[in-house]
């Protein structure tokens, strides 16, 4: 049995034992905790002093709690998947994502119209309330069953000005960087990343684990002018992912 003395609520005393013992090693990534009634033992505490150490474990992002099956370590490994950000040119001109695509669409795209937020309008250098066409999938990856949201937003004055992009705003992001060099734009690419704790829907639709944040990649599209043309957003879990990134030297002017 181990003894708890470090000072604090009893529970947080139980976290702070089974912290430890994940961190020294006792309990490996992906193995299974003790059950209730051995931790009960383990550490001379009540039923309801285990269940809210895990329960702090657990927000902690240090375990991850199975229905019917137990309280596991989440895994410290390499990401399930990484995805490669750079953009690729066939002798035709056409764009291609490296690799291949490696997502399926879990569901059919929903096209809307929608507006531009805070965020968004400073993305694309627009005012808040600006027109929009937008449209979201939801992505699988077959091979590791990994999902990811992703959203382009198109605005109004730029499928105005390129009219196929207005009948069909949901073309995948390669088809639309086709499209736009048809209209006459040398493009060239931004893009950020953060992290985020999700939202409600972000949780459902990528089936996050408890206290899991999400990969936020937002790539912005510039024509010619340096103007922004539309923005796509992909969002995964944090876990699970890595993006990864070629870089080259920019050419400074003389």
């Amino acid at each position: 049995m181990s003894e708890i003395q470090r000072p604090g609520a009893l529970y947080q005393q139980v976290a702070a034992a089974i912290r430890g013992a994940i961190l020294m090693g006792e309990f490996a990534p992906g193995s299974l905790l003790p059950s209730e009634a051995q931790l009960m033992a383990r550490y001379d505490v009540s039923r309801p002093t285990v269940r809210n150490a895990i329960a702090a474990l657990r927000t902690e992002g240090l375990i991850d709690v199975r229905h019917g099956k137990g309280s596991f370590v989440r895994s410290t490994g390499q990401p399930h998947l990484t995805i490669e950000r750079r953009i690729s040119r066939t002798a035709e001109g056409k764009f291609v994502m490296p690799n291949g695509d490696i997502w399926q669409e879990a569901e059919e795209p929903t096209t809307y119209r929608t507006k531009t937020t805070k965020d968004t309008g400073r993305l694309l250098q627009l005012a808040q309330q600006e027109a929009l066409f937008g449209c979201d999938r939801l992505l699988i990856d077959p091979t590791t069953g990994m999902r990811a949201m992703h959203r382009t937003l198109i605005p109004f004055e730029v499928a105005e000005a390129v009219p196929l992009l207005g009948k069909e705003p949901c073309k995948p992001p390669a088809a639309i960087y086709w499209v736009l060099t048809q209209a006459g734009h040398d493009l060239s690419w931004t893009e950020t990343v953060r992290a985020h704790m999700p939202l409600p829907d972000e949780r459902t639709a990528l089936r996050l684990p408890d206290a899991t944040p999400v990969l936020h990649v937002a790539r912005i599209t510039h024509g010619t002018d340096d103007r922004p043309l539309f923005l796509e957003e992909l969002r995964v879990g944090a876990d699970r992912a890595a993006a990864s990134y070629r870089i080259t030297a920019d050419k400074q002017s003389s």
